[in-house]
């Protein structure tokens, strides 16, 4: 099979397409023809060595969606020609940049007719870190108020759009070319996040009883001040290694709770995915697609993860 890997760490560069044998799946693990593969920034850290995968040369990507191939002996809730998507891979066992791919049953869901590869792809990893941001992490409750910052992100927008099918009130910031697409899918206030007055356009939109922040370092203190008392705030990333309170006796004030989480600790990836799968089929999320690439361009996606502006996922199309 062909397969994007890397036989070092470093730039976008270090990523080839190799002719490699094409993987058998264990007792416990299904055989997916990989249709579509979203790319995520966390891609790049493993790729750069920022994070430790397994042993290289090593194949990138967390998310696929395809067809059941071949079923371990042990496997009796998935058969061949079965379409279905997943996450959690590429971390501690090979990616989905690739013609084929092996998966436990554990991090993956059947995917229903009407949603296409390229959906499942996109909504897997995103889904399941903002569901388990909103949901586990948050309790999010309907008539609450959500802030979710970088509305337009991959996270953001499945974020924004699942809080509204909580019936929360939602406010999201993004840059203003992407305001009306974000009002179209549930969000009830849209602010950008440059404008100098954002802390009280937030709280004017209402208090904010859970907040998602994927910058905790730029933005810890700004949720400590706009949140409500009892707030709970979920840290899914930050650029900066530290991350701190400027003011720390007026966040102690409002009891905050702050959670740091990662999507691979979440205890079962396979419900929360079938749950995303029905919200999806049903069109109360639907994941935008913003690019698709081959794998000879998956270099390029990688690039344009970090680097470009634009909403939704990008998805690479063994």
């Amino acid at each position: 099979m062909r397969a994007v890997r890397y036989h070092e760490h470093g730039g976008p560069n270090v990523l080839q397409v190799d002719d490699i044998e094409r993987p058998e799946p264990d007792d416990d693990e299904l055989l997916v023809a990989v249709r579509a593969a979203a790319v995520n920034p966390v891609d790049t850290y493993f790729r750069e060595g920022s994070y430790s995968p397994g042993d290289l040369p090593w194949i990138p990507g967390s998310d696929f969606a395809g067809e059941v191939e071949a079923v371990g002996d042990d496997i009796e809730e998935f058969e061949a020609g079965d379409r279905v998507f997943g996450t959690g891979l590429g971390n501690d066992r090979p990616g989905t940049c690739a013609e084929y791919a092996t998966t436990p049953t554990d991090t993956v869901a059947h995917l229903p007719n009407g949603v296409g590869f390229e959906e499942g792809a996109a909504v897997a990893l995103v889904g399941v870190t903002a569901w388990r941001a909103l949901i586990d992490h948050g309790d999010l409750e309907p008539a609450e108020t959500c802030l979710v910052h970088g509305g337009s992100g991959g996270v953001g927008h499945v974020a924004v759009q699942l809080a509204a099918a909580t019936g929360a009130r939602v406010t999201t910031t993004a840059s203003e070319g992407y305001h009306d697409r974000l009002e179209a899918v549930g969000a009830n206030t849209v602010l950008d996040y440059r404008r100098e007055d954002l802390a009280e356009a937030v709280e004017e939109a209402g208090k904010s009883d859970v907040i998602l922040d994927h910058r905790l370092d730029d933005y810890l203190q700004f949720d400590a001040d706009v949140a409500a008392t009892g707030a709970r705030i979920v840290g899914i990333g930050n650029e900066d290694v530290a991350a701190g309170f400027e003011n720390v006796p007026a966040a102690r004030s409002k009891e905050l709770t702050i959670t740091l989480m990662s999507m691979y600790n979440t205890p079962d990836i396979s419900a929360v995915l079938a749950r995303l799968a029905r919200l999806v089929a049903d069109g109360e999320v639907v994941p935008e697609i913003a690019r698709t690439y081959s794998l000879d361009e998956v270099d390029e996606a990688q690039r344009d993860v970090l680097e470009e502006s634009f909403l939704g996922k990008l998805v690479v199309e063994p």
